[in-house]
C-alpha cells in the first residue's frame, strides 16, 4: 500500500489511465476484427471502408501509447495487403 501522498496520487491517476487504455485498446482490435471479418465475408468495398477506420484507430494507438507504432504499421501493412489481394 502506498504510504506517501504523491504515491497515493500516482495509484489514482494509473487506474484513471488505465480505464482510458482499455478503452482504446478495444477500439484497435474491433475495428481490425472488423476488416478481418469483412475479408473472410469477401466483401472488398466494406473490407476497405473498414480498413480505412482500422487505420486511423491502430494509428491513433500507437499515437496515444497503447501500442507500439512499428507493431501498429505492421498490422495496417498486413490489412492492406490481404485487402488489396481480395477478388472483386
Amino acid at each position: 500500500m502506498a504510504n506517501t501522498s504523491s504515491a497515493k496520487k500516482a495509484t489514482r491517476v494509473s487506474a484513471r489511465r488505465a480505464v482510458v487504455n482499455k478503452n482504446r485498446i478495444s477500439k484497435v482490435r474491433t475495428s481490425v476484427r472488423k476488416v478481418e471479418e469483412a475479408i473472410s465475408g469477401g466483401k472488398k468495398a466494406d473490407a476497405e471502408g473498414a480498413l480505412k477506420a482500422a487505420t486511423t484507430e491502430l494509428m491513433r494507438g500507437a499515437n496515444k501509447g497503447v501500442m507500439h507504432k512499428n507493431a501498429a504499421s505492421r498490422k495496417v501493412s498486413r490489412l492492406t495487403l490481404r485487402v488489396r489481394g481480395m477478388k472483386g
